[in-house]
């Protein structure tokens, strides 16, 4: 069975200045290949067959690029937003999603397989599926806890976090966009609470291979040191 995906690239990348001064972030290349054909090519490695990209900021360099997809093996068409959408509302200006679908933002670097993901999707019955990470902060505070009266009860210098972080990969059931409004920004975090809100199932999918949020400077340097790896993905 193929899939279909949506992969999210209308954004404008302002977190990543100065890379993006000129083209847009999903543009931004690791080595010398372009972040979204990467991510492109590993979901048709698990078996993406069609994708939809839904642009808007300098969307016609995108396009250029990409063209109808022919060269990566797979169909490529383009979903336009007149004013922006935020990351949930422009999905659903785009006809003929199947009952499931894989979504991308267009700026992950990941070796997860989307078809592991999908399978899990579907037998847990979910509404939404989020892969997540465990992503380690460092607090370069100190951090204190007290009581509520104002004793302080502990300390800990410069200590480190650890969250389950959602990789920008997901899987959504199509009923779900019955949620979405018509014609204004919509964003995913305001997806999951209402779904929430709805007792509808969100499920997380647990992921401990290689992801990056390419959006951050820090993940981009990273990926550059990594490129070695990232290769063996393009063979």
């Amino acid at each position: 069975m193929n899939l279909e995906a949506v992969i999210l690239a209308g954004g404008k990348g302002t977190r990543l200045q100065p890379y993006t001064s000129d083209i847009p972030k999903p543009l931004v290349p690791v080595g010398d290949t372009p972040i979204i054909e990467i991510l492109l090519r590993q979901l048709n490695k698990s078996g993406v067959s069609r994708a939809h990209i839904a642009v808007n900021h300098l969307a016609h360099l995108i396009m250029a690029v990409l063209g109808d997809g022919s060269r990566l093996g797979m169909k490529i068409t383009y979903s336009a937003e007149e004013t922006p959408l935020s990351t949930v509302a422009p999905i659903k200006l785009i006809a003929s999603l199947p009952e499931h679908f894989i979504v991308a933002n267009g700026d992950v670097l990941t070796d997860i397989d989307v078809r592991t993901l999908y399978d899990y999707h579907l037998r847990t019955r979910a509404m939404l599926t989020i892969a997540t990470y465990i992503r380690t902060e460092k607090i370069d505070f100190g951090v204190l806890e007290s009581s509520a009266e104002g004793r302080v009860v502990q300390f800990s210098e410069k200590p480190d976090y650890q969250f389950a972080v959602s990789m920008g990969v997901y899987v959504f059931s199509r009923e779900l966009l019955k949620y979405v409004p018509d014609g204004r920004p919509f964003g995913f975090d305001e997806l999951v609470l209402t779904l929430l809100d709805k007792n509808e199932p969100v499920m997380q999918y647990p992921y401990d291979g290689f992801w990056l949020d390419i959006g951050r400077k820090d993940d981009y340097e990273r990926a550059q040191s990594e490129l070695d790896r990232v290769k063996e993905w393009l063979k």
